[in-house]
């Protein structure tokens, strides 16, 4: 089976057009440099991939091919730049290492969802059926190990400290479905183990690398916490105010499988009587039509929830931009606050 194709434009698409919106030719200029070091690190990636046993390795590479836009890696690579490094020859299969626990997690998390599309495309689990699956994510994992193992003790520790708190924050998602009181604390809690500690990880190593003093270290950890929390808001925002043709998945996910975003757990705390027995009564059915999918939404509307899930978005935003000051100014630094003002506005 062919793996599909990355979606269109990829990171560097997505990157550009946030740069030329915001009429920043210098910025621009620096997108081919940082082009050839994800190509690079792409190369690291599709290397270790191969397998005695042709199958798993076709399930693996179909994996990556739809892993998202390597904005894990993107990260990595700018940091490490704005670090003062001409180059990123150093980095580049720990970025490779963090792409793909990334992408092992996507893979378990369609296993665990039984979603069918990923980006638009098939997933892992509908291209190869749930234990190929299972295996190629754990594949994934390991091979990424692998790639981090050349690094120092300290390094492979963060790293694996950051996939057991994936792992918790995952479990903790599950066990939370359909639960309407969990707050605005334990969703942010969640969101911060499950999606941001492994982009905290990816760039605090940077830092680590470079030989960087702790403050420097902290000061990217806390950027990529805070990057990694607002992409995760503005993806519950997509999941239900999204374009799929742009998206590449089908709205209401989170509606449908009874996943408390900040969206629905504001528009539940803010709205009353009839209204609000009436969005949890739709929110915590298990099956759901169509209707009453525009009913949750247009619910979330009526309690005006999506204002404050993007007042919170913005909020991280602008806490990953303050850890910044503590980085050397110049055009690589300006260019991880342009990439995180512009998580919040993606629209895929």
């Amino acid at each position: 089976m062919t793996a599909p194709s990355s979606p269109e434009g990829g990171v560097q698409g997505w990157v550009s057009s946030v740069l030329a919106q915001e009429e920043m030719p210098a910025l621009l200029r620096l997108l081919p440099e940082l082009g050839q070091d994800l190509s690079e690190i792409e190369e690291h990636i599709q290397a270790s991939l191969p397998t005695s046993y042709p199958f798993l390795g076709e399930a693996a590479a179909f994996a990556t091919a739809t892993g998202g836009k390597r904005l894990r890696a993107l990260l990595m690579a700018v940091a490490f730049r704005a670090l003062g490094s001409p180059e990123t020859t150093t980095i580049q299969p720990l970025a490779a290492a963090i792409q793909l626990i990334h992408t092992a997690t996507l893979v378990h998390d369609d296993v665990i969802d039984h979603a069918e599309l990923r980006r638009g495309k098939p997933s892992v689990l509908r291209a190869f059926g749930t234990p190929a699956a299972i295996v190629a994510g754990d594949y994934l994992f390991v091979r990424a190990f692998q790639l981090a193992a050349r690094y120092t003790p300290a390094i492979i520790l963060r790293c694996g400290e950051a996939c057991a708190e994936l792992a918790q924050g995952e479990m903790m998602q599950e066990n939370s479905r359909f639960d309407l009181t969990l707050g605005r604390e334990r969703y942010l809690k969640i969101v911060n183990l499950k999606t941001a500690s492994i982009v905290s990880a990816g760039l605090a190593c940077m830092g680590m690398v470079h030989d960087e003093p702790g403050a420097r270290v902290e000061a990217l950890a806390q950027y990529g916490d805070a990057v990694g929390t607002a992409f995760q808001i503005q993806d519950d925002l997509l999941d239900i105010y999204g374009d799929p043709d742009e998206t590449g998945k089908p709205l209401f996910s989170d509606f449908r499988e009874g996943i408390p975003t900040l969206l629905s757990l504001d528009a539940y705390a803010r709205l009353d009587g009839r209204e609000r027995s009436e969005f949890e009564r739709l929110f915590t059915a298990r099956r759901k039509r169509p209707a009453e999918l525009l009913r949750l939404k247009e619910l979330t509307e009526v309690a005006g929830a999506r204002a404050l899930t993007e007042t919170e978005a913005m909020r991280q935003v602008d806490r990953g931009v303050r850890a910044l000051q503590e980085l050397p100014g110049g055009p690589y630094r300006d260019l991880l606050e342009r990439i995180a003002r512009g998580v919040v506005s993606r629209r895929y």
